[in-house]
């Protein structure tokens, strides 16, 4: 039995990859419950923003490698992340101007406002396979590993090395510092304070002289923003391809509706919830076993619950779960 081992080799392959992974559906989550929660309904083009800012930041990064701008260390992506949050932003709200606000002035129900996301959904997959196409890019620079698994075993005399990758160390902090900032925004300020009062009583706001298209534009400002900082930070911590966005949709809304839609607490938990859940499932637990099991238990197997090919499986059966018996979520969101 090498407990030592097995627990370097849990956190090289369950543990730190579902941390950032979680992180990355945290962003996007909070994304999704903020429109929810102020707009009252689900945008189905959130993981298309995700896409097309991700796209706009390549492009920046791309033109400042060709200048001879690197960050170092770290990803040139990063200094072309304002760029893609700018131009994201200024999309979503011309898209709001252009097709939503004729729906809420004529308050259209919810169900029409998702069947309409779904169009710009569609619209907005297109002009990223237009612009950058449908292969799969890596655009990660500067150091990979802010430690590597030889390394580790030379520090530690173990067996099995720890790897932890820069874009991950990197996701996790991005994530704490945007998480951090919002609260604070949304707590601390005088417009995210008209934004909560909004999204609790859109007609006590208004008698109380809030601004709604202030709020609006506000709203979605800040997803745009979130959005382009997940796919980033999802992008350089695996690689970008427009369809693996569409398909970050199902787990994005599941994270947000386990931790409670309309509730950024919940949408935060519900994101590692799916992604450890995901990553439990998937992994193949033969390494581990071997470790802490005798020879003679030791498995012949993969040990392996579901192939990897179905992990977002892992998050419709979380989704439906949910659906059924806690519809409110984790964090008593708004009910689904």
């Amino acid at each position: 039995m090498d407990i030592l081992n097995a627990l370097v080799a849990f956190l090289n392959f369950v543990f730190v990859p579902g941390l950032a992974y979680g992180a990355q559906l945290a962003l996007g989550a909070l994304g999704v419950t903020l429109i929810y929660g102020i707009l009252r309904f689900s945008n189905f083009a959130h993981g298309d923003t995700m896409a097309f800012g991700t796209m706009v930041t390549i492009l920046g990064t791309w033109g400042l490698q060709a200048a001879g701008v690197t960050a170092g260390p770290l990803p040139t992506a990063l200094l072309a992340l304002p760029l893609g949050i700018a131009v994201t932003a200024a999309l979503v709200l011309g898209t709001d101007r252009a097709v939503y606000r004729f729906y809420r002035r004529q308050k259209a129900a919810p169900t029409i406002l998702v069947i309409v996301s779904l169009g710009v959904m569609f619209v907005m997959n297109g002009i990223v396979r237009f612009i950058i196409g449908v292969e799969e890019i890596g655009f990660a620079d500067g150091e990979r590993f802010l430690i590597t698994a030889g390394d580790f075993r030379k520090m530690t005399g173990l067996s099995e090395g720890l790897a932890i990758k820069t874009t991950q160390a990197i996701t996790v902090v991005t994530a704490l510092i945007v998480v951090a900032a919002l609260f604070w925004f949304l707590n601390r300020t005088r417009t995210g304070k008209s934004m909560r009062a909004f999204s609790d009583n859109e007609d006590l706001a208004l008698l109380s002289g809030i601004n709604p298209e202030r709020v609006v534009a506000v709203t979605w400002i800040l997803a745009a923003a979130l959005a382009t900082t997940a796919g980033v930070l999802y992008g350089l911590d695996k690689s970008f391809k427009a369809f693996t966005y569409f398909q970050l949709l199902l787990p994005i809304f599941a994270a947000a509706i386990v931790g409670g839609l309309g509730s950024p607490l919940g949408a935060i938990a519900g994101g590692f919830v799916i992604a450890f859940s995901e990553v439990t499932v998937t992994y193949a637990w033969k390494k581990v076993a071997t470790y802490l099991l005798p020879d003679s238990l030791a498995p012949d197997g993969l040990v392996q619950l579901m192939s990897t090919d179905y992990k977002f499986a892992v998050s419709f059966t979380i989704l439906i779960i949910v659906l059924l018996f806690m519809p409110t979520g984790l964090f008593k969101g708004k009910s689904v």
